[in-house]
């Protein structure tokens, strides 16, 4: 009994671990909402975004949505061709691979008036993955995962669940 006590630990460990290393960013907070009233260079400079982070777009869809462009687009406001269009108003986007993503509003008027964000995706200081690519390519990032809401679980809120889970069997 001691034995599969040590182990469920030890699982419950790893799972804790493994889970806190991500981190999960409001686009635009600390008030969190997509809108036109942010500025979002300054907001996405102010931060290291690194593969298995998330990022969440919170707006109202009569609104607002989220396209993923490519880099051209996203100097020009361009919505002709997204990458990707998002629109539930609570869109989760996992940052799965070192490189840049672009991200813009495609309400008329919006990206010129602002609504547009580029996230630069940087290797983790323990990662070993490769530097970003360089040439016509590198701008040709994986198209975005969306994640509901629901599946949606804060690290720090699944470790600790985790954790709790295994204190209880272990009454």
């Amino acid at each position: 009994m001691a034995a599969m006590r040590t182990i469920l630990l030890a699982v419950s460990a790893m799972a804790i671990l493994s889970t806190a290393s991500a981190a999960i960013y409001n686009v635009g907070e600390p008030s969190g909402q997509w809108d036109l009233s942010t500025n979002y260079g300054t907001w996405a400079s102010s931060r290291n975004f690194h593969p298995s982070d998330q990022i969440i777009f919170k707006y109202s869809p009569q609104a607002h949505d989220v396209l993923e462009v490519s880099k051209a687009d996203y100097d020009s406001c361009s919505t002709a061709s997204p990458i990707a269009t998002l629109n539930s108003g609570n869109d989760v986007v996992s940052l799965t691979a070192t490189g840049t993503r672009y991200f813009l509003c495609g309400f008329p008027g919006h990206c010129a008036g602002g609504m547009k964000v580029k996230i630069d995706v940087v290797p983790s200081s323990s990662s070993s993955s490769p530097a970003p690519a360089s040439g016509p390519s590198a701008s040709n990032a994986p198209p975005p995962v969306p994640v509901s809401a629901a599946t949606s679980i804060e690290a720090t809120g699944f470790g600790l669940a985790v954790l709790l889970a295994v204190a209880g069997l272990m009454a």
